[in-house]
């Protein structure tokens, strides 16, 4: 199977934002990548709820909610998660991340748990039956535009083989972070499913949106 595009709006130009919606329509990427940060967990703030109310009424394309907020169980509701939707929340963020895993499930949308580069996969071992999808942060969670930690190429690599190992193929890998062209490939090489792509790839003044994009495509094919 392919991998898939998530196109990360934090990076997208917001003067332009429905502009660039229509651009990312046409190209026909998967998701719609949406960092949601509350200034504690991370220590920076992006969007919300109004912003996602915003990007639902100008596509169709399916939304990657990615919370990086602490006790994101509290806000679930806010954001009239769909069928289709991904939600990620991190191992960290909560205790009672099984239970957060249901509530996303129950509303519709596709359950995922984000690792920090240094939170270990064992984390998920007694949520797995819960998970759709995991995401990798490949750089440390709150900003766009830092470099890679290379370690997270093998992490990668580890979970998919830890996956399959305990009959949990289903379960899909996104990455995030310095997703460029080259990283990309090697990342696919390593087991990831869906991209989660910003600054080192598609987006950036004056670029070709469209055309990076099917780019970025044929690198993940």
């Amino acid at each position: 199977m392919a991998g898939k595009i998530a196109p990360s709006i934090m990076c997208a130009d917001f003067l332009h934002l429905g502009q660039t919606l229509e651009a990312l329509d046409r190209a026909q990427v998967d998701y719609l990548h949406i960092d949601i940060m509350d200034g504690a967990f991370v220590p920076n703030f992006t969007l919300g709820p109004d912003f996602v109310r915003a990007v639902r009424q100008a596509t169709r394309t399916p939304l990657d909610l990615h919370l990086m907020v602490e006790h994101p169980e509290r806000h679930l509701g806010l954001f009239a998660l769909r069928e289709g939707d991904i939600v990620s929340v991190h191992q960290e963020a909560t205790p009672h991340l099984q239970r957060t895993l249901q509530e996303i499930k129950a509303a519709g949308a596709k359950a995922s748990v984000a690792l920090n580069p240094s939170t270990p996969i064992l984390s998920l071992e007694d949520v797995l039956d819960d998970l759709d999808m995991v995401l990798i942060m490949t750089v440390n969670p709150g900003f766009a535009g830092q470099k890679l930690v290379p370690a997270t190429l093998a992490k990668i690599t580890r979970l998919r083989s830890w996956l399959a190992e305990r009959g949990y193929d289903r379960v899909e890998i996104e990455v995030d972070g310095n997703v460029s062209f080259e990283n990309a490939g090697a990342m696919r090489r390593a087991g990831a499913d869906i991209f989660v792509a910003g600054t080192s790839s598609i987006f950036g003044p004056g670029r070709d949106l469209y055309g990076l994009t099917q780019q970025l495509r044929e690198v993940i094919a």
